[in-house]
């Protein structure tokens, strides 16, 4: 099953990231004017608020952790943290701003699934996306009690040396994942697979990163039409 393991852990990153890129700019070249949230806020705005703003923040804070635990060398914080303090950390960070994300995607998908009018004017691939975050929500979750089985910080190093051999394009990062727990692939593996549906989703709009977004001003949205001839015939 080696073969497996280097597709989806050598091969399929880049295919993933490729795809994130390239299809990022093209959309945004080609059809800029879906570059938005399609936020369902003025259809329906109860609960709307402290759902989105508490999955942002947690989103936010567990993208920020991820970014700088996995592809900070292990040399470079080692004088002033073990790995095993890392893992903790980790753990710790992770379990708050996890469950307050948690928190705020179940309020968003069951106004997806059960609010009449969102669900009316949804579509399916809002409905796959919300599902698809949800399911690696869970999966990161899940993890930290399989972390807890193992506090040397071994795993960690291990997912680290992953992430920063895949961003410097070294052979070999596949070796890293071969002995790790299923959730860890999993996780690993669906976080790029996100990565992969990223620029045919309204999950484009976080290159914006708008500043205001907390205030969540309203959208203006018009469909682009025919000019009106107004001339008698």
């Amino acid at each position: 099953m080696n073969y497996l393991n280097t597709f989806a852990f050598q091969i399929y990153p880049y295919i993933a990231l490729a795809v994130f890129l390239i299809g990022s700019w093209a959309r945004f070249d080609h059809d800029a004017y879906s570059w938005r949230t399609g936020s369902s806020q003025l259809l329906s705005s109860k609960w709307m608020r402290l759902g989105s703003n508490w999955f942002h923040l947690g989103v936010l804070a567990i993208l920020g952790g991820h970014f700088v635990g996995l592809l900070t060398p292990h040399f470079i914080y080692e004088p002033f943290i073990s790995a095993g303090q890392k893992q903790l950390l980790a753990m710790v960070a992770g379990g708050i701003f996890g469950a307050v994300c948690l928190i705020g995607i179940t309020i968003l998908l069951w106004r997806r699934l059960f609010n009449p009018r969102v669900r009316a004017t949804g579509s399916p691939r809002d409905l796959l996306v919300l599902v698809l975050l949800y399911a690696q929500l869970l999966l990161g979750l899940s993890s930290i009690f399989v972390s807890a089985g193992h506090m040397d910080g071994g795993q960690m190093i291990k997912l680290g040396e992953w992430a920063q051999h895949i961003v410097t394009f070294r052979l070999g990062a596949a070796d890293f994942m071969l002995d790790a727990h299923w959730i860890f692939k999993a996780h690993v593996f669906l976080g790029l697979t996100l990565f992969l549906i990223f620029p045919f989703t309204r999950l484009v709009h976080i290159w914006s990163v708008p500043v205001s977004y907390l205030r969540r001003p309203y959208q203006v949205v018009r469909k682009r039409q025919a000019p009106l001839d107004y001339r008698g015939k």
